[in-house]
């Protein structure tokens, strides 16, 4: 009992004493940077004080990094920036990915189910090897199942501890028990290398209406590599003498705002391409377009694809075009993320992201948490309440699964039988509109080839950017020529606001 009560007393004097160091320094001056640097100060010896006190006095006892990356995590979710975050190993590995745009590791895109059940245990599946890598060169193909690496049952262990085995310095190697359909099973020995994250597909879209000849470059993520990747993309479109492009921005989470900008330079050959603000005047940057940069020179017709999924340096490479009337923006408002932010590593496997400036499209319109709207707006149509239980229950069943398995396995599904079986399931599941269950079918028929690049039937959005592209030069160019730039719009949009807010006074 006078153990505790000394504890209690302990606890009573730190506390009042903290409690009436807060109610002093609460209330004196914060316009003096000296005491603004005292007030810190004393803030910190605070939270030095009460680590301590929790780390010896609670009822278990705890590890000091628990205690660390809790008092990190909550002081930046205090700022409320949903941006700025305290980075753990795999974001911030996968972060550091990202922003170098190469890492160690086999050269597989991979999935892997959130549930494992004895009847279907959660192994590791090849979603598509990277072309020229060791995972493509040792013949791994889209579908088969990773069901060890390095001797672990992947079942067994979690998509980080997968890619920790999978990742790593170049030259070492991994040593994998591949499935492939029911029977097949065999080792392979792969030898890490030098691997580019995933930035630019490309490809043409031929014999379009009127549009001839459509150049397609979907961009993923702005890495260090991704100017180079457009402009090989460029330099093919240039030799199949295109009449038209298509750039699909769309679920482009951001990146790099130095790679957009190179990608931007190439398209817009002076003025802004796009300006950072911040209190800091080192942040304070204009990013300039400079005409020998300038290698799309063709002036053919741009369509730029956009979604709610399109982000931060996906909305300044659109911001740019469209504010230089360069594009003619179609699909669905942007995400609206207009910040800058900066990875301070704080050791090799941990760090953290914070919001350093925000950043003005060329108009000198800031779009955080607005986005950017499209000039054409189109929407996919959404399933409401009954279609989502439908499609809820379809994705579990695995019903399309085993139909392609069993009817189709070892050949191709031609469109006639894929919209044949999407006929019958629509008898079913009447509610999921029938190009979505042909995509979803079309999908696992070809899961074993990689992705496709692009989906005619299904994919409204780009079928609308087609159509555009098929109107004459003088319909298009009027049509870019009438957009509003982003200030305008958002004067408009203001003046619009308070035309409303006055109506109801």
């Amino acid at each position: 009992m006078k153990k505790i009560g000394h504890l209690f007393k302990v606890a009573a004097v730190y506390f009042f004493t903290a409690i009436f160091a807060s109610q002093c320094f609460a209330q004196s001056s914060a316009n003096s940077t000296a005491n603004i640097d005292k007030r810190s100060q004393q803030y910190m010896e605070m939270l030095n004080g009460v680590f301590d006190f929790v780390q010896r006095n609670y009822v278990d006892e705890v590890d000091p990094q628990v205690l660390y990356t809790g008092a990190l995590k909550g002081m930046l979710s205090a700022l409320n920036d949903p941006y700025t975050v305290y980075l753990d190993n795999s974001t911030f590995r996968s972060l550091n990915d990202t922003t170098k745009g190469k890492f160690g590791g086999v050269g597989l895109s991979i999935s892997k189910p959130f549930e494992s059940t004895p009847e279907k245990p959660a192994y590791v599946e090849v979603a598509s090897p990277v072309e020229d890598t060791p995972g493509f060169r040792a013949g791994i193909q889209a579908g088969d199942l990773i069901i060890s690496a390095n001797g672990t049952d992947t079942s067994t262990i979690t998509m980080d501890e997968v890619l920790d085995i999978l990742r790593g310095p170049v030259g070492e190697k991994v040593e994998l028990i591949i499935r492939r359909g029911k029977n097949i099973e065999f080792p392979v020995t792969l030898k890490r290398a030098m691997i580019e994250v995933p930035t630019v597909k490309y490809g043409t879209i031929k014999e379009v209406q009127k549009a001839g000849t459509v150049g397609y470059v979907r961009i993923i993520e702005f890495t260090p590599q991704t100017a180079e990747r457009v402009q090989q993309a460029l330099d093919s479109f240039a030799k199949e003498k295109i009449s038209a492009l298509i750039i699909d921005l769309r679920n482009n989470p951001g990146g790099l705002i130095t790679s957009v900008v190179e990608v931007a330079d190439k398209f817009i050959d002076k003025g802004p391409i796009v300006s950072t603000k911040s209190r800091l005047s080192f942040e304070n940057s204009v990013y300039t377009a400079s005409p020998r940069k300038t290698t799309f020179k063709s002036k053919v017709p741009i369509v730029v694809l956009i979604n709610r999924g399109s982000a931060s340096a996906s909305e300044i490479l659109s911001g740019a075009l469209k504010d230089n009337h360069l594009a003619y923006l179609v699909g669905q408002r942007t995400y609206g993320k207009g910040s800058v932010q900066q990875v301070l590593p704080l050791s090799s496997t941990e760090g953290l992201k914070i919001t350093m400036a925000r950043y003005y499209t060329p108009s000198d319109t800031n779009i955080d948490k607005i986005g950017i709207p499209p000039d054409r707006e189109v929407l996919f149509s959404e399933f409401g309440e009954t279609g989502d239980k439908q499609y809820t229950e379809l994705m579990k069943s695995g019903e399309i699964e085993k139909y392609v398995e069993q009817n189709h396995a070892g050949h191709d599904m031609t469109e006639a039988q894929i919209a044949a079986y999407a006929e019958k399931l629509h008898q079913k599941y009447d509610a999921i509109d029938l190009p979505t269950l042909r995509k979803l079918v079309r999908n696992e028929a070809n899961r074993t080839k990689g992705a496709m690049l692009y989906d005619l039937d299904w994919d409204i959005q780009l079928v609308a950017a087609l159509d555009i592209l098929s109107t004459s030069r003088a319909e298009f160019d009027a049509l870019v020529k009438n957009t509003k730039t982003l200030k305008e719009l958002q004067e408009e949009a203001a003046l619009k606001e308070g035309v409303a807010v006055f109506e109801q006074k």
